[in-house]
């Protein structure tokens, strides 16, 4: 941290704590808890572009409603979608056993009889990028590029490639299949599910995700099999269905000034289909909503709140650039995104901090009082925040600890019982001060030759 910020921290936390309705969110709220518990209750899991995601606009725009909010409404768009199908893996010889795996998704079938090859080991997604062009003719690959916990989520960039693009990379490089070690942190015998994309004239091949511990156990085969081949049978049976519709749901707080750009707040409410959804993204939704209501509580802000409830951005980002292209010419005042589990907020991040530091003084100081630290980095917003970002616009990243969130990220183990209700209402009270301070602030954002008005 810079001296700047250090004396910045120590006079934030000078500032008288007003009881205010963050502070009562810090004890007793429980809207973002009825979101979450709701939707995963009454809906699960909402896979992009299916049914059971239809069903759940439908549901979140009825809670909007009763919940207060204006404007409700589902703006349709559609997409590509694709489904799983059977997925089992198994371990022919020499040590035959069975292994947990779940398909990525874009990934193409292997029919019900399935595939059976010899496998090839690469730790690390670098050993695959340094195999010769043709070299995994009829192999299945195998990559355990291993993923670290840390408090940012940093290193979901360094570990990501492996389900991003090595399945793309085998394939161009003769591979029938691809397996990789879960883009994850934890130890369970549980898989994590995500996305990956094959170049242009690359065809899609099938590819999974081991859990863990079943990667661990084929590092453990390959030590100690004395150049035997390993293989390894893959039934994963995959579709796609072709173009359906998903859409985003909107709702707003009406300002008192409704020509004033408005205060845009973002989760995703799609999830995958084999947890319930409830840290990704659930709670994000029950924070945004929480925070938006706790402020018009307080009175009606200066300008107006607009939830975005995006759809499809699992697979693909659909609903984010959908609203971009559809909201490309209406300016926003600036853009906050919850989408990273419910765990506490550690740090607060602008991308106007330099050009405009009374204001990110104020929000230092707003979320003093609840553990929260002002940071250099710049903000960057989230997934779901591209119509900002396409503006230049404004963004606030409160940013949570990440610490255990891919511990649970993309698997069956993302369910309600892994939230902590006293640090989903923390969240709500740090989202709920600095809705409140943006809402209600009249002046343009200073941002260099740019601003936010």
């Amino acid at each position: 941290m810079t001296r700047s910020l250090i004396a910045l921290a120590a006079l934030s936390l000078s500032v008288p704590a007003a009881a205010d309705r963050a502070d009562q969110a810090l004890e007793s709220d429980t809207i973002a808890w009825d979101f979450v518990e709701g939707i995963t209750t009454e809906i699960g899991p909402r896979m992009p572009g299916t049914e059971q995601e239809a069903r759940a606009r439908v549901w979140a725009m009825d809670w909007l409603r009763a919940n207060g909010f204006a404007n409700v409404a589902n703006e349709p768009f559609e997409m590509d979608t694709w489904v799983r199908g059977t997925e089992t893996a198994q371990i022919m010889a020499p040590y035959a056993q069975p292994m947990a795996i779940t398909a990525l998704s874009t990934t193409s079938s292997t029919g019900l009889e399935g595939i059976e090859a010899e496998v090839v080991y690469f730790p690390s997604y670098a050993d695959l990028e340094a195999a010769a062009p043709g070299s995994l003719k009829g192999k299945i690959a195998f990559v355990s590029h291993r993923m670290r916990a840390a408090q940012d989520g940093s290193h979901y960039g360094f570990a990501g490639p492996a389900r991003w693009t090595a399945p793309s990379l085998a394939a161009s490089k003769g591979a029938v299949a691809t397996v990789i070690r879960s883009v994850g942190t934890d130890s369970h015998r549980v898989p994590h599910t995500g996305t990956t994309t094959f170049a242009e004239g690359v065809r899609p091949t099938p590819a999974g995700a081991l859990s863990n511990p079943d990667a661990d156990n084929l590092e453990r085969m390959f030590a100690r099999a004395d150049d035997q081949p390993i293989r390894m049978k893959l039934v994963m049976t995959p579709r796609d269905l072709g173009t359906t519709e998903s859409g985003n749901v909107v709702g707003e707080i009406v300002g008192r000034d409704p020509s004033l750009p408005p205060v845009l707040l973002a989760c995703h409410l799609d999830s995958w289909d084999l947890g319930t959804g409830a840290i990704d993204d659930g709670a994000g939704c029950g924070i945004a909503a929480a925070a938006a209501s706790h402020v018009a509580a307080q009175g009606q802000p200066l300008r107006t709140i607009r939830v975005l409830f995006a759809g499809a951005e699992e697979t693909g980002l659909w609903g984010s650039r959908a609203y971009a292209a559809a909201h490309a010419d209406e300016p926003f005042f600036v853009g906050l995104e919850s989408d990273f589990g419910a765990d506490r907020i550690w740090r607060i991040e602008t991308n106007f901090t330099r050009n405009d530091p009374e204001l990110f003084r104020q929000l230092a100081s707003a979320v003093a009082r609840f553990g929260v630290a002002p940071a250099a980095g710049v903000a960057t917003g989230g997934a779901d925040l591209n119509v900002v970002r396409d503006q230049d616009g404004a963004l606030i990243d409160l940013q949570q600890d990440g610490t255990r969130y891919f511990d649970l990220h993309h698997t069956a183990d993302d369910t309600l019982d892994k939230i902590d209700p006293a640090q989903l209402r923390q969240n709500v009270a740090v989202w709920t001060a600095v809705v409140d301070v943006m809402a209600n602030h009249a002046e343009p954002i200073r941002r260099g030759e740019d601003s936010a008005e």
